[in-house]
């Protein structure tokens, strides 16, 4: 993920290049290209004119059919009227009032939270070949993730997967110990590790991971498996990476243990908790904080798991640390 600052007009052009040579990068033909820079031009424009400046987040994704993610994050004034706002013809800036319609027409997938008094965050997301039929592939389990460097690092120390089967999803998030290369190489390592048998029991995955970080500086990480016959998360941890379930308007805070992998460990362990109906998990890293709370967002649980986690990111990053904030969402019987 790629982040652009956006104060001024001068930046817009910035937040549209960036995103144009992602669309590149993915595989984007001229025509999709083109859709992509009109609505980062757009998103990024809004940051300006309505939200007194903001951040501009840029994500490529190289599924089945590649796809780019475009978020604004504001802090500005807020709408009032969402669905007003989202009418051609509507403005408070004295512009023809078409940006946030044409952004959702040019989009395969577009959502919005805005609270009077916090901001708003925008997603855009956009995919190679605007008739291609995706297929869902999570069995009722979604996730998003914002995963960023700490400022003045090129590479994040974080790293993150999600694979899903029939009924079950894993997630996982590593944080390499330090910051730059060395750790973006263990946690990245992590990563391809816990790809081999994902959807395992998490305290095996556990021991693979910690057996095959030996030659790096080790990392904290945490997987959670999700069964959703059962309706039960199970979930194990290394460190001092932060789980959450969000389930029936509870908040339970995940078991995870002391040590680093790849160094120093305790025996594997996981832990069980039962979930029912619609319900979010949420794995972050230490660069986020520990008192973060989705009770300001109305609505939240209903928007796209990487906007809830661009929220998460925007009000509760400690600004000094690689971040990674991962948001799976499902529905348990």
């Amino acid at each position: 993920m790629q982040s652009v600052p956006v104060a001024d007009q001068s930046d817009v052009a910035a937040a549209r290049r960036v995103a144009a040579s992602a669309a590149r990068a993915a595989g984007f033909g001229d025509v999709d290209e083109g859709r992509v820079a009109l609505v980062a031009t757009e998103l990024a424009g809004n940051l300006v004119r309505h939200g007194r400046g903001g951040e501009f987040l840029i994500q490529r994704s190289e599924d089945e059919v590649p796809t780019v993610d475009l978020l604004a994050l504001d802090r500005g004034p807020g709408m009032a009227d969402i669905s007003a706002c989202m009418r051609d013809g509507f403005s408070t800036a004295g512009t023809p009032g078409n940006g946030l319609g044409a952004i959702q027409r040019q989009s395969e997938a577009f959502d919005i939270q805005s609270v009077p008094g916090l901001g708003t965050a925008v997603l855009a997301r956009l995919r190679r070949g605007r008739l291609a039929v995706v297929q869902s592939v999570n069995n009722g389990a979604s996730c998003g993730a914002v995963n960023l460097p700490k400022p003045g690092e090129e590479v994040s120390g974080d790293s993150w997967g999600f694979v899903s089967g029939p009924g079950t999803a894993a997630l996982f998030v590593a944080d390499g110990l330090g910051h730059g290369p060395l750790a973006a190489t263990a946690s990245r390592e992590a990563v391809r590790l816990f790809r081999r048998a994902p959807l395992g029991p998490p305290a095996e995955v556990l021991k693979t991971v910690h057996g095959g970080l030996r030659a790096t500086r080790g990392a904290a990480v945490a997987v959670a498996r999700l069964d959703l016959p059962s309706g039960e998360v199970v979930f194990g941890g290394i460190g001092n990476i932060a789980g959450t379930i969000l389930s029936g308007g509870e908040v339970r805070r995940m078991v995870s243990l002391s040590g680093t992998a790849g160094h120093t460990a305790p025996r594997m362990r996981e832990f069980r908790y039962p979930v029912a109906g619609t319900f979010l998990l949420v794995l972050c890293s230490d660069g986020l904080l520990t008192s973060w709370s989705l009770d300001r967002y109305p609505g939240v649980m209903g928007r796209d798991p990487l906007l809830i986690a661009s929220l998460l990111y925007r009000d509760f990053s400690r600004g000094r640390d690689d971040v990674t904030v991962a948001v799976l969402k499902a529905a348990a019987p």
